[in-house]
């Protein structure tokens, strides 16, 4: 059962892109679908079995390294942090792999995506069942090169291959980070496996590096990994380009893969962590600042993906803020609750792309409710859990996170709640804004295209249902586990609070206007969406022109490709050139070329004396023979 979950994945996509074209789209399609089936079924069990029934494990699979001294065993390891990622991971990508048989219905290459969705789920529960660094960096890697696939799947599509570019070279920066954390981990502590660097955490608070606390040093290293894989402030710019690949494949990456893995190691290095304050108020101010400044821009952007993208990194702030508290435990929740609610609305913007013709900008939508129903039904539900909306899952989850900053009574810790209530409300704004100009108002498309629109298929709307019963119930279900009053029984030490630590006891005990602030604020930007946007229309356009110098900031996404564009994509563009034009092409290949071109001359000079004539050859003997007697007759009278 614990390796089921584990590698059912891996044998779908192993079928999928090996005998696809063989089996045949359809066959390919079930098969992948059928081990994801029997994967959630496994990862569903193992959160009973380990989580709720507090039997954590370890499963042995084989030696992964073996090199000299050092070696790394390949094995599972089962606490509840591991149980609550695995049984999210298999669950919601079952539902997108069932989704995808009906969005991906016409792809001439279904075996490929499919095999390329089922081996990201297999990279990703490799990262969270990982028992060491090592193997971890192994599923940290895989997840990435899946994402590149996949963002990167539509080949033929310029833009397409732009962005898997994109994506895997800023994750390149983010890993360079990581791999020294690593490196500087075995260093400190002599192992990569986590439960020997968690037994020596006393024995080795006192080292340093380079004249600096190890401790500070390491955790940094890693949240600056972190940074790449979940796309905080700094390493954002590829997540809203990965729109370019299909759907589910965002779906994916923003719910329950990739993203979520910077979050995850986070928490399992919870224990280091703790001793370093420093790295720790980096993550809540990078984190804070992620939230607002990804909210800011949500806000302006036409395209229906995009906007639930920056979402996500705005949304992921709120889990690193949560975590640089030292609420790691809250910070997992709104992760866990996050993942079912952010896939609702990318699969429910999915559905209303394949109901408009493939049209994604919201600007030429408008007036569809009626046409799908269950779609605009799904997308509010969607909407109020990610709004914080009373009794919706991101209200728990959202609300605690916002608690444990106050709660934390320190400088970070406030500006965290400053900047977190400031998103929410431009959360709540954003998400109905989208919703408005997407489903209200007077049909904004040509009539050929408002004469298709219709529901999706069957096969689309279950996955929809589910996770919108998810969006509604699994705060309320799984609150009192995650942050509830005997959170220590049920993460049973699979996340570790330093003894100085108490931010998860005061968290429930702030002031009574701290837990209502987020709904306020929520509600607030609702009311500013419908204001703007169903009563007065024509005020957006106007406020726009006002202040358009703000508007195309944000439109611009605050100007950060732009930035990094003159910054290193242009320099190294004329690095490249200088030394192709200059170290190769006239050194490296100028060199050689030039002996070969003298070699070259010469023959040419010999050649032209075989001329092929006795005459010649006659006449050359003559005049040697003549220079011959001449210089013997001299050499004789001397």
């Amino acid at each position: 059962m614990l390796v089921g979950a584990v590698f059912f994945p891996l044998l779908g996509a192993s079928i999928a892109g090996f005998f696809g074209r063989w089996i045949g789209d359809r066959a390919a399609q079930w098969v992948t679908v059928a081990c994801m089936a029997l994967a959630a079924a496994c990862g569903m069990t193992a959160f009973v079995q380990v989580a709720l029934g507090h039997a954590p494990a370890t499963v042995e699979i084989l030696t992964f390294l073996d090199v000299g001294g050092f070696e790394v065993s390949w094995a599972l390891r089962y606490d509840t942090l591991s149980a609550v990622m695995v049984g999210m991971v298999t669950l919601i990508s079952t539902l997108i792999h069932i989704y995808s048989v009906g969005y991906m219905h016409h792809d001439p290459t279904t075996p490929r995506f499919f095999a390329y969705l089922s081996l990201f789920t297999f990279m990703m529960l490799m990262l969270v069942t990982a028992d060491n660094l090592v193997q971890l960096f192994f599923g940290w890697e895989g997840v990435g090169l899946a994402s590149y696939l996949l963002i990167g799947y539509w080949y033929e599509k310029e833009s397409a291959c732009a962005a898997a570019m994109k994506a895997f070279i800023v994750n390149r920066v983010g890993d360079v980070f990581f791999m020294l954390g690593l490196a500087l981990t075995f260093w400190v502590f002599g192992s990569v496996e986590f439960n020997a660097i968690f037994a020596a955490i006393d024995q080795h608070k006192d080292a340093t590096f380079a004249g600096l606390p190890a401790y500070e040093v390491i955790c940094v290293l890693l949240f600056l990994g972190a940074c790449g894989k979940s796309a905080q402030l700094g390493l954002h710019t590829w997540l809203p380009d990965a729109m370019e690949g299909p759907t589910p494949v965002s779906a994916l990456i923003h719910a329950a893969t990739m993203v979520t893995a910077g979050v995850f190691l986070v928490a399992r290095m919870s224990p280091v962590f703790e001793w370093a304050p420093g790295a720790l108020a980096l993550v809540t101010v990078v984190g804070a600042s992620t939230a607002l400044f990804a909210a800011t821009i949500g806000c302006v952007q036409n395209d229906i993906k995009r906007i639930i993208a920056y979402s996500t990194c705005s949304q992921l702030g709120y889990m690193f803020f949560a975590a640089g508290v030292g609420a790691y435990q809250g910070a997992i929740f709104h992760l866990f609750t996050h993942a079912f609610f952010k896939a609702l609305l990318f699969l429910g913007a999915g559905a209303v792309i394949h109901a408009m013709s493939e049209e994604q900008d919201i600007r030429k939508m408008g007036g569809i409710w009626r046409k799908i129903p269950v779609t605009y039904a799904v997308m509010w539900i969607g909407s109020l859990a990610l709004a914080g909306v009373p009794f919706f899952a991101g209200y728990y989850s959202k609300d605690f996170v916002l608690e444990a900053a106050f709660a934390a009574h320190s400088g970070v810790g406030m500006y965290a709640f400053v900047c977190g209530l400031l998103a929410a409300f431009l959360t709540a704004f954003y998400s109905w804004r989208l919703i408005i100009l997407t489903f209200h108002g007077a049909p904004r498309a040509d009539a050929h295209t408002m004469e298709h629109v219709h529901e999706s298929p069957a096969v689309m709307l279950v996955p929809l249902l589910v996770l919108a019963a998810g969006a509604i119930a699994t705060g309320a279900v799984f609150a009192p586990h995650f942050i509830g009053h005997h959170w220590e029984q049920f993460w049973n030490g699979a996340i570790v609070n330093a003894p100085h630590n108490h931010i998860m006891h005061a968290a429930h005990e702030v002031p009574s206007w701290v837990p209502l602030a987020p709904t306020v604020v929520g509600l607030s930007g609702i009311a500013l969406a419908y204001l703007l946007y169903m009563a007065m229309p024509g005020v957006p356009a106007k406020l726009a022109a006002t202040f358009g110098g703000l508007y195309r900031f944000l439109l611009n996404k605050w100007y950060f490709d732009e930035l990094y564009d003159f910054l290193f994509v242009r320099p190294a563009r004329r690095l490249a050139r200088m030394l192709w034009q200059t170290a190769d092409a006239r050194i490296i290949d100028g060199v050689p070329n030039g002996a070969a071109a003298i070699a070259a001359d010469v023959a040419r000079g010999a050649v032209r004396l075989q001329t092929g004539r006795v005459a010649n050859y006659a006449f050359v003997m003559i005049a040697g023979l003549a220079v011959f007697v001449t210089l013997l007759v001299f050499g004789a009278a001397r």
